[in-house]
């Protein structure tokens, strides 16, 4: 089966140019929905990587695009109180009408995150447990049934109303690559965001996933496997490859060396890139979400007519 395709919005490099206005993000959105696209998605941070709140955008972005799923790529939970975060997510997949896709994450180890959860009063250590139990408090008030709950937080035949568009709420996504995290995505999550730096990496890992959702009871083909990946293209390889190190570096501050051996990435032509995503499809991947190295409009159209040549 040929994968759905999504694309990142660029709150994050907006906010880094200085232009903030979240019309140019509506609009790329409305463009990306005429070209095909599938889903459209936002990332989170509070101030560590300063851009707009992500379940605030993608309210704006449900009233203007009517099709595409809408998603969170990644949202932090453990920065959120659970109760407020399952009301806000309960309405903006009423909003959406069942689009919602909720991609989460607890945060990679780095001084500015740690600053970042301090300053929302956060333990950073323990931002793993936190959000576990906070997931687990949101699908408890999604039935909409009386919550009673005694931990973290203290509940008491608490009723939320709203209730998502869809029982039991958007489907959680989570990533991660090693074995903890392979096996909390199959027993507990919906499924697999990781960012494998290869298709054979994506295959042998989401094999695990699998098993373990098996090993938990759970229908196996019932997860979706998804990609984050990060594209430059350009049919002059060392232009996009400039490209591609460039925006690494000025996103993460750090060098493009170290981050191209964490995270899944192209810089070529539309027919190297064809072939790289095709890779990826036969590895498993039902899902690709796609973040451009600058040039939005140009990657939009270059990378739909990649996919009417795939067959898509």
């Amino acid at each position: 089966m040929a994968p759905r395709i999504g694309y990142l919005l660029p709150t994050r490099e907006q906010v880094m140019e200085g232009r903030p206005d979240a019309a140019p993000l509506l609009d790329l959105a409305a463009r990306a929905e005429s070209l095909g696209y599938d889903s459209v998605w936002v990332g989170d941070s509070l101030l560590a990587r300063p851009r707009h709140e992500p379940l605030t955008l993608l309210a704006g972005v449900a009233g203007r695009v009517k099709r595409v799923q809408l998603g969170t790529a990644v949202l932090l939970p453990a920065l959120r109180n659970p109760v407020l975060l399952a009301h806000q997510v309960a309405t903006l997949d009423q909003v959406s009408e069942g689009r919602l896709i909720l991609g989460v994450g607890f945060a990679s180890d780095r001084p500015n995150i740690r600053a970042e959860f301090a300053s929302a009063g956060v333990p950073f250590d323990k931002r793993l447990g936190r959000m576990m139990e906070g997931l687990r408090l949101c699908r408890a008030l999604w039935t909409g049934q009386p919550v009673t709950w005694d931990g973290r937080w203290q509940v008491t035949d608490g009723v939320l109303a709203p209730t998502p568009h869809r029982p039991g709420g958007p489907p959680l996504w989570i990533g991660g690559n090693l074995p903890a995290s392979l096996e909390r995505a199959g027993k507990w999550f919906d499924g697999w965001f990781p960012n494998a730096p290869d298709p054979a990496a994506f295959a042998r890992h989401w094999a695990e996933v699998k098993g373990f959702a098996s090993a938990a009871g759970r229908d196996a083909t019932a997860l979706s496997g998804a990609m984050y990946l990060t594209l430059a293209v350009d049919e002059d390889a060392g232009r996009a490859e400039a490209r591609l190190d460039t925006f690494l570096e000025r996103y993460y501050g750090q060098p493009a060396s170290v981050l191209r051996r964490r995270q899944a990435h192209y810089a070529g032509s539309a027919s190297g890139v064809a072939a790289w995503l095709a890779g990826y499809a036969d590895a498993g991947a039902s899902h690709l979400v796609l973040r451009f190295a600058g040039e939005h409009e140009r990657h939009l159209d270059a990378m739909a007519d990649v996919r009417a040549s795939l067959g898509w």
